[in-house]
């Protein structure tokens, strides 16, 4: 495992130097040796032997959560809220278009609701005729 250790501290270049080394001896080593550095996350991590999280190297990015604030990211304040803004009209816009969708849904209803009493209306008054 010293060997393991020693190439953790020169980072992900020294895992891809070793993976394609390892393919020119043997094509299974190599196989076992991309299986081992993609496995063990060794190929996942950070930049130039920094071996933590993603939520570490990037300042709390973190696996289904998105951290948005004015000191993320860039720090653009700016930026920051015209995407604010931005999201908030957009939710709204969002928020008035299911209500149009479900007028629009009543309104059908209710026109194939009068359509249908109309029909029964004018076909009950043909059927009682009839009997007669």
């Amino acid at each position: 495992m010293a060997f393991v250790a020693k190439l953790d501290e020169f980072g992900k270049p020294a895992w891809i130097a070793m993976t394609v080394l390892a393919f020119a001896v043997w094509w299974p080593l190599g196989l076992a040796t991309l299986a081992f550095a993609i496995g063990s996350g060794r190929m996942m991590r950070g930049r130039c032997g920094r071996f933590g999280s993603w939520q570490n190297v990037d300042g709390g990015w973190g696996r289904g959560r998105r951290r948005w604030d004015a000191s993320g990211p860039g720090g653009n304040r700016a930026f920051a809220e015209y995407r604010d803004e931005t999201l908030r009209r957009l939710e709204e816009e969002e928020r008035e278009f299911r209500d149009f969708l479900d007028r629009l849904r009543m309104a059908k209803d209710k026109a194939e609701f009068d359509q249908f009493m109309a029909e029964r209306r004018g076909g009950g008054t043909d059927q009682a005729a009839a009997a007669s």
